[in-house]
């Protein structure tokens, strides 16, 4: 059972270490900031997960009361009315079971009612949360906008951004966002993990699939890398063959 479910003290641990790292790597910026805000939503989340995987009691009695009311009043209303002289004729029984029937219609439509009222709240407590982690992932996406591997090869402009970042450093700060959006699509999948609910899952599908398409175009960006050194290399080479 251990490796068939995420646990949530576990992803919030890997939160952890990858917000030291990146202050250890990149102290006082702006995606320092951002692991560390991912840090504290991952402990709320976990709290919120675990939570939810629980029965919320306070509205479960809540619900129980109001049931068993209503069942006490219509065996009261039931028996306190008076039966003598009703005529059992197939039209008065029409009469009696018509407005019985629509009773029991609206009486079943509340109990059904009532009985959601649980799962939409955890719901809607859930979905906050993955609007939430949505907000985060398109933050990490705006930190990285801007760390092009192409400003390499090809001269700065007057509203070109600054270029504080180079080689391996620039490689290990893309790096470090991929790995902030994977951890974010994890958060997500502990909500669907405790409520089991489809809005929820479809909700947390949504950002799996969002951060998986951010770390792809990142990857694409990282991957560029190896094409440039590539080519210095063959510069290089074809230089040191003319001299």
């Amino acid at each position: 059972m251990v490796y068939k479910t995420l646990s949530a003290q576990r992803v919030i641990e890997t939160i952890d270490k990858l917000e030291a790292r990146v202050r250890e790597r990149f102290p006082a910026s702006g995606l320092e900031q951002v692991a560390g805000e991912l840090a504290s939503t991952a402990r709320r989340c976990g709290e919120e997960a675990e939570r939810l995987r629980d029965p919320v009691m306070i509205i479960r009695i809540s619900v129980y009361t109001i049931w068993l009311l209503g069942a006490a009043a219509l065996i009261f209303v039931a028996f306190g009315l008076h039966y003598d002289g009703l005529r059992w004729e197939a039209a008065s029984l029409v009469q009696v079971l018509e407005p019985a029937m629509n009773l029991a219609v609206l009486m079943g439509i509340g109990v059904l009612t009532l009985g959601q009222v649980e799962t939409r709240w955890k719901r809607a407590r859930a979905l906050d949360y993955l609007h939430e982690l949505r907000s985060i992932a398109h933050v990490v996406d705006m930190h990285q906008l801007t760390k092009d591997p192409y400003r390499r090869a090809l001269p700065a402009t007057h509203s070109s951004p600054p270029d504080h970042l180079q080689g391996a450093l620039l490689e290990r700060y893309l790096d470090y966002c991929t790995e902030m959006l994977s951890l974010t699509g994890k958060l997500a999948a502990l909500f669907a993990q405790s409520c089991k609910d489809p809005e929820v899952a479809a909700g947390a599908s949504d950002i799996e699939q969002l951060t998986t398409a951010l770390s792809r175009k990142i990857w694409q960006k990282i991957m560029a890398f190896s094409r440039f050194d590539d080519a210095s290399e063959d510069t290089a080479r074809t230089l040191a063959v003319g001299v």
